[in-house]
């Protein structure tokens, strides 16, 4: 925990719908950081199935959860560009080191994305290993070249899938918690699935 003392875990998502991956990741976060911070975003590079006001409350169903007090939603962080999130993030804790979390699947965007250099420089990267997604030595190095401090999380996230469960509904990979929340509002066609 000391390595961490005063740094902020940041981790936005979809969360379309959160899964069992997503639990394991803020359950690892909170083991390892004084303080993580959630919130559900919209992506300009994916097309989304639920609101961003129903992401929102799964999410917040699964932070309940989780129930642990070093773990916050706070969407008031959430926008599409990281860029801007991590200034409201600096806005709000500017003597904190802040510590951005991606999964392993985006290390590959993150130089595509909106001011990527200045996003490298208003925090640490830390990148959550996902199974199914190795992490390749060229992502690392472009996001070096970009100025990027890049820590790799000492957890192994299954391989579940947000896209997966809209596309093929696997009921399996949504954390019991979520259930009465997606069958009320029938999300991603999992009301009628086996």
């Amino acid at each position: 925990m000391s390595k961490h003392q005063g740094t902020i875990a940041l981790f936005g998502t979809s969360a379309d719908p959160p899964t069992c991956g997503h639990q394991a990741l803020l359950e690892g976060l909170v083991a390892m950081f004084p303080k993580v911070a959630t919130w559900a975003s919209d992506n300009p590079m994916k097309r989304h199935c639920a609101p961003l006001e129903k992401r929102k409350a799964l999410l917040a169903t699964l932070v309940k959860a989780i129930a642990n007090p070093q773990l916050e939603l706070m969407q008031e962080l959430s926008s599409p560009w990281a860029i801007t999130t991590l200034k409201r993030a600096n806005t709000r804790w500017p003597s904190n080191e802040l510590v951005f979390v991606v999964g392993s699947d985006l290390a590959g965007q993150i130089p595509h994305w909106k001011d990527a250099r200045a996003v490298l420089q208003l925090a640490r990267l830390a990148i959550a290993p996902r199974q199914g997604w190795p992490l390749q030595l060229q992502q690392l190095e472009a996001l070096e070249c970009l100025g990027g401090r890049i820590e790799l999380l000492p957890m192994q996230i299954p391989a579940t899938s947000s896209s997966e469960v809209r596309s093929q509904p696997k009921p399996a990979q949504i954390p019991a918690a979520l259930w009465p929340l997606v069958l009320e509002h029938n999300l991603y066609g999992l009301a009628t699935s086996p």
